[in-house]
């Protein structure tokens, strides 16, 4: 990809951002956003002709879309697994059988980490051109100390050769891995007293997950793993409530995580304690399309109820192959009953809360990484109208065209 360095984007048609002043999402027409030092600096509503200026042609102009919610270290599809679905096998049924993410341990265990890394590269480009600017990854596949610092080494490499920017977060406790099936403490002590400092002392991830789910990791096991995350520096989230509600939001909550993702059976008590505290509900709704499931997140019950969302598309081999946020806003639209305007702040600036960066990142405002796309459509409604085609026009990140 060759990158130009721009002054700004001129004669756009429709602009839509989130304002961090007021607060609230906004919606302008025309001008020039223009940038310097890699950042947005102000707004000028005239249109220049200057050819350092990458003119819109009258499109609609965004923030860069932020996915905070993916896997993408994996070293094989699981496409057998999706078949298997089709004809009424469940997912925790697979898992049971030895498929699932216990599968995908297997087969990222074999892998070198150069491969790995150009498994990375290749999606996180793929997300790039689909109007994903910041991303989220996490390990997981790995569920052992060796395995796992592969995975995050393979992730940074992997940043390095894209424009796209990355976050890191350890999933060392996203299973229990066959030879500790037996032996679950033990595992939880090694990724306490080994996996964790290790991580950390290596500067590999800035976040520590767990999968928080009745079968995988009760609410008192997630709580001692991410005590020891903390103690470490790193900021917290949450595989919580996707199958049963099992108190992963509250203990989301309760903790200070940054956020409690996936959420399709979150409690009332759960929305409850979310909306008394600043962590981000993220909902995945491509998870529960892949799955063939109807249980959606409910995402109105927590946006009335005053909680801050983020979408993202949990990108991973066995539950969602979609790389692409734009189709991740159709579902919400129609799924979990969000206007195209709060699926898109979802998309942006919600996401960028659930990653910490919302400060300087997810919106077009002066001071804000200058990440933007612009879309072949003429008003933000039509981003989620437009599915399964890529309506991407033109990605900036850090005031550079990505062509």
């Amino acid at each position: 990809m060759r990158n130009t360095s721009i002054k700004g984007i001129t004669n756009i048609g429709q602009w839509v951002t989130w304002n961090p002043e007021k607060q609230v999402m906004e919606v302008g027409n025309g001008g020039t956003w223009l940038m310097e030092n890699g950042l947005f600096s102000e707004y000028n509503p005239k249109s220049f002709t200057d050819q350092e200026f990458l003119n819109a042609h009258g499109r609609l102009l965004t923030p860069g879309l932020i996915d905070s919610h993916t896997h993408p270290a994996f070293a094989t599809t699981r496409e057998l697994e999706f078949e298997m679905r089709s004809q009424g096998k469940t997912y925790q049924e697979i898992a049971e059988a030895g498929g699932g993410i216990r599968n995908s341990v297997r087969k990222l265990r074999e892998i070198s980490e150069s491969e790995l890394a150009d498994l990375v590269e290749t999606r996180l480009n793929l997300m790039l051109k689909h109007g994903t600017t910041t991303a989220e990854c996490k390990s997981g596949y790995g569920l052992s100390t060796e395995a796992e610092l592969k995975s995050l080494r393979a992730i940074k490499t992997a940043s390095k050769r894209t424009p796209l920017q990355t976050f890191s977060t350890l999933l060392g406790a996203h299973e229990v891995p066959d030879e500790y099936r037996d032996d679950r403490e033990t595992y939880i002590d090694l990724v306490i007293n080994e996996m964790i400092p290790t991580v950390s002392q290596q500067k590999l991830a800035e976040y520590c997950d767990v999968f928080c789910e009745e079968g995988v990791y009760t609410t008192e096991e997630t709580e001692k793993i991410l005590l020891a995350a903390r103690e470490h520096g790193m900021q917290l989230k949450f595989h919580a409530d996707e199958f049963v509600s099992s108190g992963g939001a509250e203990l989301a909550a309760n903790m200070g995580a940054l956020s409690a993702d996936h959420l399709m059976a979150i409690s009332n008590t759960g929305i409850s304690a979310l909306a008394k505290s600043d962590t981000v509900a993220t909902l995945l709704p491509g998870t529960t399309f892949f799955l063939g499931s109807n249980t959606w997140a409910p995402a109105r019950k927590l946006i009335d109820a005053g909680v801050t969302v983020a979408l993202a598309t949990d990108f991973n081999p066995g539950s969602n192959m979609s790389l692409s946020m734009p189709f991740i806003l159709t579902l919400a639209v129609i799924y979990l009953h969000m206007t195209p305007l709060e699926a898109l702040q979802s998309a942006t600036s919600g996401a960028a809360k659930s990653m910490g960066i919302e400060k300087n990142t997810g919106s077009i405002s002066p001071g804000f990484k200058a990440d933007a796309v612009l879309w072949e459509v003429d008003n933000y409604r039509q981003l989620p109208y437009f599915y399964g085609s890529n309506q991407t026009h033109q990605i900036v990140v850090g005031a550079k065209t990505i062509l």
